[in-house]
């Protein structure tokens, strides 16, 4: 079982546009609400591969009872942390070509008592877990160490962890050494306080990252793939050319099914292979919608991977 937390879940509203143009309207084509948040993302990934997940999510306010409404028939279980905070609401606009926009709310403040509960649903579940991904940014007030604790408190109980963050939350979390960290472009280059403009500077983001405390790293470039740095090599995955509708999820999606690979025994440079092409074949779909096993098995066969000396 692949266990997930969102500790800063979202109720996502998903516009459909004609077209975003600057200083001009666009036409709205459908809107919908549905469930988000990178660990929740994650978990619908490894559920349509077959895998089994339990989500943890904390969740509040009115937001928080649409978001249970909706989780309804979702497939996978779902373990609800109440908080006293209203949960955060997410905006996403994509028009027919694939340009999107995405706003965030910050999330809701979580008091120190309601944190020490969330980590006891955590502490509690990883006797089930093989493997644990903890997701998504952290609301305002929440310690930037409390990824880090989360960490250490898996690798007590010798659970491998994915770290899929940003910012201070990402810096500290590498001080538990986690199994895996897989931060984006941009997460990276925030992090490290410099532009990544050449491959040069990719690979040696990832050598960096792995010497700040990761075992591991996988540094998702989006249409361009990944690379990754295993402790003992450096590989470049390369997707195929594909019509991308709508990136947004797409790096959750990667997380996922690289987790889930790594869950079923895979080698890691298989496992980086899988990921990458879950999240380019989550990409050739509209909304935030994320491919299954059979469409990303399609893409799979197709990406490329090379040996970086």
């Amino acid at each position: 079982m692949i266990l997930t937390l969102t500790i800063n879940p979202a109720l996502d509203r998903n516009v459909t546009v004609d077209r975003l143009a600057f200083e001009d309207r666009g036409y709205i084509l459908s809107r919908s609400e549905s469930p988000g948040g990178r660990g929740i993302n994650a978990s619908r990934v490894i559920h349509s591969f077959g895998g089994k997940t339990l989500a943890i999510a904390a969740v509040g306010g009115e937001n928080g009872a649409l978001f249970e409404k909706l989780t309804d028939g979702i497939g996978f279980p779902l373990e609800m942390f109440r908080i006293h905070g209203e949960m955060r609401t997410n905006l996403t606009i994509t028009d027919k070509q694939g340009l999107t926009v995405k706003l965030n709310e910050q999330g809701p403040r979580i008091s120190r008592r309601e944190l020490e509960g969330v980590a006891s649903v955590v502490e509690k579940n990883l006797s089930k877990a093989k493997w644990f991904m903890i997701c998504g940014s952290l609301p305002p007030g929440v310690p930037s160490t409390f990824y880090r604790d989360i960490v250490e408190l898996a690798t007590k109980k010798k659970v491998p962890t994915l770290l899929d963050t940003d910012g201070d939350a990402l810096l500290h979390g590498m001080e538990a050494v986690p199994t895996i960290v897989s931060p984006n472009q941009q997460e990276a280059e925030r992090l490290l306080n410099r532009a990544l403009v050449t491959r040069t500077h990719l690979i040696d983001a990832v050598q960096r990252l792995h010497g700040m405390g990761a075992q591991s790293v996988v540094l998702s470039l989006g249409s361009r793939g990944a690379i990754a740095h295993s402790g003992h090599e450096i590989v470049e995955a390369i997707p195929p050319r594909v019509d991308a509708i709508s990136p947004i999820g797409a790096g959750d999606a990667l997380a996922a099914a690289f987790t889930w690979a790594m869950a079923h025994g895979r080698p890691f440079i298989d496992a980086v292979r899988w990921g990458v092409a879950a999240g380019t074949a989550s990409a050739k779909l509209p909304g935030v919608t994320f491919a299954d096993l059979p469409q990303t098995r399609e893409v799979y066969g197709q990406v490329e991977v090379r040996f970086i000396s």
